[in-house]
């Protein structure tokens, strides 16, 4: 099985903490991992078994060997640049990439050119989700409540800031988010409360993408997280509730400190976790996700209106993400559910491999 991580993303670091996390607990009985790096400039680094590399915060040791895949008759391998190299082979990729260029459905494509199997959700699901203006259009599609936004293009917001700001504050009402369509781990994202923080939050999101979405915030809410994991009969976890440790559940509170809270069951009525247990399968199976995905909502205390707020395909898998966390509070142990990944996804490329042959 070869773990691919790092990639060309501002979630890089995310990537590698989450592979330390899996390759710990990949049953060595049933799989043999062998770890392969993307650098930030789209190098691939084969460290095989040689588990050092997931020691650095980011993957830059380029006395490793850069290797490429490439297909040999009915089996897809690893090359070096040696003449003499015989390739690396393998079964299946876990693609513990996040954010662009990893989720977006990007590798997934390149996976899918090759005819090998990989965990996760394939490409349109991939883009589909990474990008959050298209998932919102799916989700609105599909029944699902979500609060009121704006799409912002870099271009228009660098041409003419005052027409932004001022249709903004013509449609929505502060507070308000403002993130990179195309990002995660909160990554760019920021809180507006007037027209100086709006800007200020609108100029960060510009750094990381060319699509901004600017959305009315839920005050005193449940921030509640559910699990999703299948392939044409997906099933849903049990709930999990953040309790932030800063404003919002921000890059920092969750993969740099310990402030926030994570209450597992979240506290909500059997009735309301139902529904959001449903509606997180309707997003699934919505943008034609397989695999895995993590979905979020907020529930409104005043009146427990459940609010989807993002779906994503490829959720941490470290020592304090919440996707392995549902899970295992579901009866799921960390080794057991990354074995059912893996099986799913050969589950789905063998379905593949049959429209192949018969086409």
């Amino acid at each position: 099985m070869l773990l691919l991580f790092g990639g060309q993303s501002a979630e890089h670091e995310v990537s590698v903490i989450s592979t330390r996390s899996v390759y710990a607990a990949i049953d060595r009985q049933r799989y043999e991992p062998i770890l392969v790096g993307i650098t930030r400039q789209g190098c691939w680094l084969l460290a095989d078994s040689d588990a050092s590399i997931l020691e650095h915060d980011t993957v830059d040791d380029m006395s490793l060997p850069i290797v490429y895949l490439a297909p040999t008759g009915q089996e897809l391998k690893l090359f070096n640049a040696s003449p003499n190299d015989q390739g690396v082979s393998f079964d299946v990729v876990f693609p513990l990439l996040h954010g662009p260029f990893g989720e977006d459905g990007t590798i997934q494509g390149l996976l899918e050119l090759v005819g090998t199997a990989y965990v996760g959700a394939g490409v349109a699901a991939s883009s589909v989700g990474m990008d959050k203006a298209l998932a919102k259009l799916i989700f609105k599609a599909s029944g699902l409540s979500q609060t009121a936004y704006q799409v912002v293009r870099r271009n228009r917001w660098h041409a003419d800031v005052e027409s932004v700001v001022c249709s903004v504050e013509k449609h929505l009402t502060y507070p308000l988010f403002v993130k990179p369509a195309n990002m995660g781990s909160s990554v760019g994202v920021s809180k507006a409360m007037d027209t100086t923080s709006l800007t200020a939050a609108l100029d960060i999101a510009a750094q990381y993408d060319v699509k901004m979405l600017v959305e009315e915030s839920v005050e005193d809410c449940h921030e509640v997280e559910c699990a999703v994991l299948g392939n044409e009969s997906p099933r849903a976890s049990i709930i999990g509730e953040i309790i932030p440790g800063a404003d919002f559940y921000d890059y920092q509170t969750k993969y740099l400190d310990d402030c926030s809270e994570l209450i597992v069951p979240a506290n909500l009525s059997s009735s309301v976790s139902d529904k959001v247990q449903s509606m997180a399968i309707k997003a699934f199976q919505g943008i034609d996700c397989t695999g895995l995905a993590r979905v979020d909502f907020f529930v409104r205390r005043a009146d427990e209106c459940i609010f989807i707020n993002e779906i994503n395909t490829m959720p941490g898998f470290t020592p304090i993400s919440m996707y392995p966390m549902l899970w295992q509070a579901s009866g799921l142990t960390y080794s057991d559910l990354i074995d059912q990944l893996i099986q799913l996804a050969l589950e789905r490329h063998a379905e593949r491999d049959d429209l192949r042959q018969t086409s």
